[in-house]
């Protein structure tokens, strides 16, 4: 009876997961117009395939399907993302991210080798800048004793995309930007010659600028950063004419 009733439970979570995934393909294709998903591609430098959907426009398609009341359970989402991830179409991953966020307070310790392999698989900084500061973000606020190591292990990875999540997961922390950890990630970093690493560098520092751009114009003058990570750090001080 046992086994029955364990065969009916996951029999039922394959059918929602398939119908998730097979409406929201399916709205995205019946959407998607060719002369955009080209332009998309060639954004994105043809790595990906598109349907074709603007931001606001997949949005609103999609609205329906993170609404609350219609989430799967967590586990099943990770299931469903796990298959969208898999589907050539940036639009599918864009959503899979959304869907991954909407369980962002209830992320256990386990679930960052899940979100590891979201970075490292379909890579480009789209993805990685959308997991960076609200997947990772969120995970290592709930979780900051898992910091330390993950960064280092991060930092000696060689995965370009790695190295740019550990620099830019405190981009949207603001004031509790956990700044000799930040220095700590950019000593280690900042003679990479990858311009993702380069650039990361320049933006999360200019992030902090906004706050504290005395620290920022003094911890650029007294680091040699490259001309890249520096110039992108300080951009904000020099418009405003801090």
């Amino acid at each position: 009876m046992v086994i029955k009733d364990m065969f009916s439970v996951n029999f039922t979570f394959l059918i929602i997961e398939s119908i998730m995934i097979e409406k929201i393909k399916s709205e995205f294709q019946k959407n998607g117009k060719s002369e955009i998903a080209k332009q998309q591609a060639s954004y994105l430098k043809n790595k990906f395939e598109f349907y074709g959907l603007k931001s606001p426009e997949r949005k609103t398609i999609q609205r329906p399907f993170l609404v609350k009341q219609n989430l799967p359970e967590k586990d099943q989402a990770f299931k469903i993302i796990s298959e969208l991830w898999k589907e050539p179409q940036r639009e599918l991953h864009y959503f899979a991210i959304e869907l991954l966020l909407k369980y962002k307070k209830v992320f256990e310790k386990s679930d960052l080798e899940f979100i590891e392999e979201l970075i490292q698989k379909n890579s480009w900084w789209d993805s990685v800048d959308s997991l960076a500061p609200n997947a990772v973000g969120a995970y290592f606020q709930k979780y900051p004793e898992q910091r330390s190591e993950i960064i280092d292990r991060w930092i000696e990875s060689g995965n370009i995309w790695l190295k740019r999540t550990a620099i830019l997961f405190q981009l949207k922390y603001r004031e509790k930007t956990d700044k000799k950890l930040l220095v700590y990630i950019i000593d280690k970093l900042k003679e990479e010659k990858e311009f993702f690493i380069r650039k990361a560098i320049g933006w999360i520092l200019r992030e902090v600028s906004k706050r504290e751009p005395e620290w920022v114009r003094s911890f650029v003058e007294e680091t040699d950063l490259q001309p890249l990570s520096r110039k992108e750090a300080l951009k904000f001080i020099e418009k405003k004419g801090l």
